[in-house]
């Protein structure tokens, strides 16, 4: 019998499975489409999941060469972002957690899968899965003309209409808006309208900036250059939309309207493939439960939310860190009681967090004069750093801690900074084993040795227990409080 089966090989499914091999289980990963798809999608990563890259050495197969700090390929904080189509500057923060990695998320799609074909991950594509049945011990899965395949569990990563959520009955409670017309195209403009910043300049306007969203009180538009392709030009207007296939004429009609004077926007030269796309509303939901019995749900078929401010890969990629460890613990019956569990708990506060900031930028983008009143205050609000700091760690996901009852101390329940008495720690975390950061030298993980890795750290000013997914389960100076710790989150051999 498989041990994982993976509906969906999209960049989660595909981490996950990368996760779960590093843990010693072979995952069976299906995906309905015969080739992988060229469509595009994602421009880039946002977020405290390029420092887990990093981590899992992953960064450095996306990132340019020596991109970064020193000689190697280290991720860097971005000086700059935007919210809700304000510029948000974060170079003078004290502490900057918000990381940005320009990559197509064709090209990450395609990194996960080599990773995972290096890891002995199975594969199946032309493989649509059209029903399921939940035993005590396994899950069937049954498929569209191949025979059905059982499994000890099954995850569901294939997507907002995810087929494995509504098989298995899990309701989708949220919203939907229907009066906004998205358009989104690759374009080519004049050379000498691109500016050294990259940005664009609308003759009539002036300068529309790179990768940030300009509201108008007509509607929004953003312009994304690449340095790989054709750029792309979007916008959102909230209108009644027309009917008929999008085209070049209508986004410029759209770009006109936005900005109030013609943009000189050719058809694409590059050879493709080349998005033309036109969208209405949007969706904000999430699973009312991210388990149920051996199913559990993953990215985006656990929710769905505005693109705003690119948040989903971050979302969805930190979900499949945080399952992986606790599915692989289950499997190898290692698991301490209840771990499974703590994926939902501490995954769907994360996903609420998304959920509200993307609705709350989203309602800073419309028109109306409301608006324009309630971005002016929230303009002054952004000039105090704190203000920045605050959604800066909101954007990255750097906000969020877990729950890791009995321990305590200041660190307990983060995310593991870089350490700067520990400078090889993206070395260590490679393996996704649990981690034990020993200055003293004198701990003893007792009866839990065979799962974790006990490491020296005489750099380190106090001793600190790292999850796989590299959040602090415990810290202090003695065994006091360390064996009750490792009770919560393995189980000893």
């Amino acid at each position: 019998m498989i041990e994982v089966v993976i509906a969906g090989a999209g960049p989660n499914g595909l981490m996950l499975a990368c996760e779960l091999a590093l843990a010693g289980v072979r995952p069976v990963v299906l995906e309905r489409l015969t080739e992988p798809t060229d469509t595009q999608r994602a421009n880039g990563l946002v977020g405290q999941v390029i420092r887990m890259l990093d981590r899992r050495g992953l960064y450095e197969r996306l990132a340019p060469p020596g991109t970064g700090t020193g000689t190697g390929t280290t991720p860097i904080p971005a000086p700059r972002f935007t919210f809700g189509a304000f510029p948000l500057h974060l170079n003078d923060l004290p502490d900057n957690p918000l990381y940005t990695l320009l990559v197509p998320q064709l090209r990450i799609e395609r990194m996960l899968t080599e990773r995972a074909a290096e890891l002995g991950v199975d594969i199946r594509r032309d493989h649509e899965v059209i029903g399921l049945t939940q035993g005590e011990k396994s899950v069937t899965v049954d498929l569209r003309e191949r025979a059905p395949i059982e499994a000890e569990f099954l995850v569901g990563a294939d997507g907002g209409r995810s087929t494995i959520r509504k098989l298995t009955g899990i309701d989708f409670p949220g919203v939907t808006s229907d009066d906004s017309v998205s358009r989104t195209g690759h374009v080519s403009v004049p050379a000498h309208l691109i500016g050294p910043d990259c940005s664009l300049t609308v003759p009539g306007f002036g300068a529309v900036p790179p990768f940030q969203h300009l509201r108008t009180e007509q509607g929004l538009i953003a312009w994304a250059p690449s340095p790989d392709g054709d750029p792309k030009l979007t916008t959102v207007e909230w209108a009644q939309p027309p009917e008929g296939e999008a085209s070049l004429d209508e986004l410029r009609a759209s770009a006109r309207r936005v900005l109030g004077t013609d943009v000189p926007l050719d058809p694409p030269t590059g050879p493709g493939p080349h998005l033309m796309r036109r969208l209405f509303g949007g969706n904000t939901r999430i699973a009312e439960h991210y388990r149920a019995g051996r199913v559990l749900l993953l990215g985006d078929a656990a929710h769905v939310h505005s693109a705003i401010g690119g948040p989903g890969l971050n979302l969805g990629l930190q979900d499949a860190v945080n399952l992986g460890w606790k599915l692989a613990a289950e499997v190898r019956g290692h698991a301490a009681e209840g771990l499974l569990d703590t994926y939902e708990s501490e995954r769907h506060p994360a996903a609420r967090r998304v959920a509200m900031h993307t609705q709350a930028q989203s309602l800073l983008t419309r028109p109306g004069g409301e608006v324009t009143a309630l971005r002016e205050l929230f303009g002054e609000l952004l000039d105090q750093p704190a203000t920045r700091q605050h959604i800066a760690g909101l954007l990255a996901g750097a906000d969020i801690t877990y729950d890791m009852s009995p321990a305590t101390g200041p660190l307990v329940g983060h995310w593991a900074p870089d350490l700067p008495g520990l400078p090889g720690l993206r070395d260590l975390t490679r393996t996704a084993r649990p981690l034990l950061l020993d200055p003293t030298a004198t701990l003893d993980p007792g009866p839990w040795s065979p799962h974790i890795d006990t490491v020296p750290a005489p750099g380190l000013d106090t001793a600190l227990l790292l999850r796989p997914d590299c959040y602090i389960a415990w810290q202090g100076t003695t065994n006091d409080g360390l064996h009750e710790a490792l009770a919560t989150w393995f189980r000893p051999a």
